[in-house]
Protein backbone atom coordinates (compact mmCIF):
# COMPACT_ATOMS: atom_id res chain seq x y z
CA UNK A 1 0.00 0.00 0.00
CA UNK A 2 1.40 3.46 -0.65
CA UNK A 3 2.43 5.32 1.71
CA UNK A 4 1.69 9.47 2.54
CA UNK A 5 5.36 9.74 1.09
CA UNK A 6 5.11 7.94 -2.06
CA UNK A 7 1.56 9.94 -2.89
CA UNK A 8 3.34 13.11 -2.02
CA UNK A 9 6.30 12.82 -4.02
CA UNK A 10 4.50 11.49 -6.88
CA UNK A 11 2.35 14.09 -6.63
CA UNK A 12 5.16 16.47 -6.35
CA UNK A 13 6.65 15.05 -9.85
CA UNK A 14 3.55 15.27 -11.60
CA UNK A 15 1.69 18.24 -10.27
CA UNK A 16 -0.70 19.82 -12.83
CA UNK A 17 -3.74 21.06 -12.55
CA UNK A 18 -5.94 18.01 -13.54
CA UNK A 19 -4.12 16.21 -10.73
CA UNK A 20 -5.06 18.93 -8.00
CA UNK A 21 -8.80 18.29 -9.43
CA UNK A 22 -8.66 14.53 -9.03
CA UNK A 23 -7.01 14.33 -5.46
CA UNK A 24 -10.20 16.95 -4.10
CA UNK A 25 -12.75 14.67 -5.91
CA UNK A 26 -11.47 11.66 -4.03
CA UNK A 27 -11.08 13.83 -1.16
CA UNK A 28 -14.41 15.60 -1.10
CA UNK A 29 -16.09 11.84 -1.62
CA UNK A 30 -15.92 8.78 0.72
CA UNK A 31 -12.82 7.62 -0.34
CA UNK A 32 -10.23 9.25 2.70
CA UNK A 33 -7.55 11.24 1.43
CA UNK A 34 -6.31 14.31 2.99
CA UNK A 35 -7.07 17.84 1.84
CA UNK A 36 -3.67 19.41 3.16
CA UNK A 37 -1.41 16.83 1.23
CA UNK A 38 -2.65 18.26 -2.07
CA UNK A 39 -3.79 22.29 -1.98
CA UNK A 40 -0.37 23.24 0.16
CA UNK A 41 2.28 21.19 -1.68
CA UNK A 42 0.46 22.49 -5.10
CA UNK A 43 0.81 26.61 -4.07
CA UNK A 44 3.90 25.51 -2.58
CA UNK A 45 5.38 24.46 -6.10
CA UNK A 46 3.30 27.19 -8.30
CA UNK A 47 4.78 29.59 -6.00
CA UNK A 48 8.91 28.28 -5.56
CA UNK A 49 7.99 26.72 -9.53
CA UNK A 50 10.06 23.66 -8.41
CA UNK A 51 7.44 21.53 -9.85
CA UNK A 52 8.01 18.53 -12.52
CA UNK A 53 4.80 19.19 -14.05
CA UNK A 54 3.24 21.91 -15.52
CA UNK A 55 3.60 25.84 -14.76
CA UNK A 56 0.75 26.14 -12.48
CA UNK A 57 -0.93 29.63 -10.76
CA UNK A 58 -1.61 29.71 -6.79
CA UNK A 59 -5.48 31.17 -7.23
CA UNK A 60 -5.86 28.43 -10.50
CA UNK A 61 -5.04 25.80 -7.96
CA UNK A 62 -7.44 27.16 -5.79
CA UNK A 63 -10.43 27.26 -8.15
CA UNK A 64 -9.23 23.38 -9.51
CA UNK A 65 -9.52 22.14 -5.91
CA UNK A 66 -12.41 24.03 -5.35
CA UNK A 67 -14.32 22.53 -8.00
CA UNK A 68 -12.68 19.27 -7.58
CA UNK A 69 -14.13 19.44 -3.67
CA UNK A 70 -18.00 20.49 -5.20
CA UNK A 71 -17.98 16.87 -8.06
CA UNK A 72 -16.82 14.89 -4.98
CA UNK A 73 -19.67 16.11 -2.80
CA UNK A 74 -22.08 15.92 -5.48
CA UNK A 75 -20.77 11.54 -5.39
CA UNK A 76 -21.79 11.48 -2.05
CA UNK A 77 -24.88 13.52 -2.46
CA UNK A 78 -26.17 11.22 -5.13
CA UNK A 79 -25.38 8.08 -3.51
CA UNK A 80 -27.54 9.11 -0.28
CA UNK A 81 -30.16 10.37 -2.70
CA UNK A 82 -30.83 7.20 -4.77
CA UNK A 83 -29.78 4.53 -2.36
CA UNK A 84 -31.49 6.08 0.99
CA UNK A 85 -30.83 6.35 4.45
CA UNK A 86 -30.98 2.59 5.23
CA UNK A 87 -28.38 1.56 2.37
CA UNK A 88 -25.90 4.00 3.13
CA UNK A 89 -26.05 2.74 6.92
CA UNK A 90 -25.35 -0.98 5.53
CA UNK A 91 -22.55 0.32 3.23
CA UNK A 92 -21.22 2.27 6.91
CA UNK A 93 -21.26 -0.90 8.51
CA UNK A 94 -19.71 -2.94 6.10
CA UNK A 95 -16.02 -3.73 5.00
CA UNK A 96 -15.97 -1.53 2.30
CA UNK A 97 -17.01 1.22 3.94
CA UNK A 98 -14.77 0.25 7.06
CA UNK A 99 -12.09 0.34 4.47
CA UNK A 100 -12.91 3.70 3.37
CA UNK A 101 -12.49 4.68 6.63
CA UNK A 102 -16.21 5.44 7.15
CA UNK A 103 -18.31 3.57 10.20
CA UNK A 104 -22.12 4.08 11.46
CA UNK A 105 -20.67 6.55 14.17
CA UNK A 106 -19.48 8.72 11.53
CA UNK A 107 -22.73 9.00 9.35
CA UNK A 108 -24.58 9.76 12.59
CA UNK A 109 -22.07 12.13 13.46
CA UNK A 110 -22.50 14.06 10.24
CA UNK A 111 -26.30 13.22 10.32
CA UNK A 112 -26.58 14.79 13.83
CA UNK A 113 -24.35 17.89 12.85
CA UNK A 114 -26.45 18.16 9.70
CA UNK A 115 -29.76 18.09 11.78
CA UNK A 116 -28.68 20.82 14.12
CA UNK A 117 -27.55 23.00 12.03
CA UNK A 118 -29.44 22.65 8.35
CA UNK A 119 -28.34 23.64 4.98
CA UNK A 120 -25.99 26.02 6.31
CA UNK A 121 -24.00 22.89 7.92
CA UNK A 122 -22.90 22.16 4.18
CA UNK A 123 -20.77 25.41 4.37
CA UNK A 124 -19.73 24.76 7.82
CA UNK A 125 -18.78 21.39 7.35
CA UNK A 126 -16.64 21.90 5.11
CA UNK A 127 -14.18 23.67 7.43
CA UNK A 128 -14.23 20.85 10.17
CA UNK A 129 -12.38 17.98 10.21
CA UNK A 130 -14.71 14.35 10.20
CA UNK A 131 -17.18 16.26 8.91
CA UNK A 132 -15.94 17.59 5.77
CA UNK A 133 -16.02 14.76 3.72
CA UNK A 134 -19.42 13.27 5.24
CA UNK A 135 -22.11 16.54 5.41
CA UNK A 136 -23.22 15.43 1.78
CA UNK A 137 -24.33 12.32 2.97
CA UNK A 138 -27.31 13.68 5.25
CA UNK A 139 -27.88 16.48 2.68
CA UNK A 140 -28.50 13.88 0.09
CA UNK A 141 -30.40 11.52 2.40
CA UNK A 142 -32.85 15.22 3.33
CA UNK A 143 -32.94 15.82 -0.40
CA UNK A 144 -31.52 19.39 0.23
CA UNK A 145 -32.12 21.58 -2.73
CA UNK A 146 -29.04 21.62 -5.23
CA UNK A 147 -28.92 24.79 -5.75
CA UNK A 148 -28.50 25.90 -1.97
CA UNK A 149 -26.40 22.70 -1.51
CA UNK A 150 -23.66 23.98 -4.16
CA UNK A 151 -23.82 27.42 -2.74
CA UNK A 152 -22.84 26.52 0.70
CA UNK A 153 -20.66 23.70 -0.54
CA UNK A 154 -18.72 26.04 -3.14
CA UNK A 155 -18.16 28.39 -0.34
CA UNK A 156 -17.01 26.08 2.49
CA UNK A 157 -14.73 24.57 -0.14
CA UNK A 158 -13.34 27.92 -1.17
CA UNK A 159 -12.55 29.37 2.10
CA UNK A 160 -10.81 25.98 2.85
CA UNK A 161 -8.86 26.10 0.25
CA UNK A 162 -7.99 29.64 0.36
CA UNK A 163 -6.30 28.51 3.79
CA UNK A 164 -4.73 26.06 2.37
CA UNK A 165 -3.26 27.78 -0.13
CA UNK A 166 -1.93 30.49 2.17
CA UNK A 167 -0.28 27.58 4.28
CA UNK A 168 1.49 26.57 1.02
CA UNK A 169 2.47 30.36 0.09
CA UNK A 170 4.06 30.65 3.18
CA UNK A 171 5.81 27.25 3.81
CA UNK A 172 7.45 28.31 -0.12
CA UNK A 173 8.85 30.90 1.98
CA UNK A 174 10.13 29.41 4.81
CA UNK A 175 10.71 25.89 3.81
CA UNK A 176 13.43 23.98 1.56
CA UNK A 177 11.59 21.34 -0.98
CA UNK A 178 13.44 18.35 1.02
CA UNK A 179 11.53 19.26 4.36
CA UNK A 180 7.97 20.00 2.37
CA UNK A 181 6.09 16.99 3.50
CA UNK A 182 7.35 17.13 7.46
CA UNK A 183 6.42 20.54 7.00
CA UNK A 184 2.75 20.21 6.21
CA UNK A 185 2.20 17.14 8.31
CA UNK A 186 3.78 19.52 11.56
CA UNK A 187 0.95 22.23 10.64
CA UNK A 188 -1.98 19.99 10.00
CA UNK A 189 -2.90 20.12 13.33
CA UNK A 190 -2.87 23.92 13.19
CA UNK A 191 -5.17 23.59 10.31
CA UNK A 192 -7.66 21.28 12.76
CA UNK A 193 -7.78 23.96 14.38
CA UNK A 194 -8.19 26.77 12.13
CA UNK A 195 -11.07 24.74 10.53
CA UNK A 196 -12.48 24.53 13.81
CA UNK A 197 -11.96 28.57 14.86
CA UNK A 198 -13.79 29.14 11.30
CA UNK A 199 -16.76 27.17 11.81
CA UNK A 200 -17.13 28.41 15.52
CA UNK A 201 -16.79 32.26 13.94
CA UNK A 202 -19.16 31.33 11.49
CA UNK A 203 -21.58 29.81 14.12
CA UNK A 204 -21.68 32.96 16.02
CA UNK A 205 -22.22 35.24 13.94
CA UNK A 206 -25.27 33.24 12.00
CA UNK A 207 -26.73 32.67 15.66
CA UNK A 208 -26.19 36.81 16.41
CA UNK A 209 -28.07 37.48 12.72
CA UNK A 210 -30.92 35.32 14.25
CA UNK A 211 -30.86 37.10 17.97
CA UNK A 212 -30.21 40.44 16.27
CA UNK A 213 -33.80 42.59 16.72
CA UNK A 214 -35.05 44.17 13.23
CA UNK A 215 -35.60 47.81 13.59
CA UNK A 216 -39.36 48.63 13.81
CA UNK A 217 -40.37 49.63 10.24
CA UNK A 218 -42.08 52.82 10.10
CA UNK A 219 -45.90 53.21 8.95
Amino acid sequence: MPTAADIFGFFIEHASYAFVFLFMVIESSFIPFPSEVVVPPAVYLACADLGGGEAMEPWLVVICATAGALVGAYINYYMALWVGRPIVYKFAESKLGHACLIDRAKVEKAEMYFDKHGAISTFIGRLIPAIRQLISIPAGISRMNLGVFTIFTTLGALVWNIVLALLGWWLSTTVPPENLLTAVEKYNSYLTWGGLTLGVVCVMIIIRNILKKRPASVN
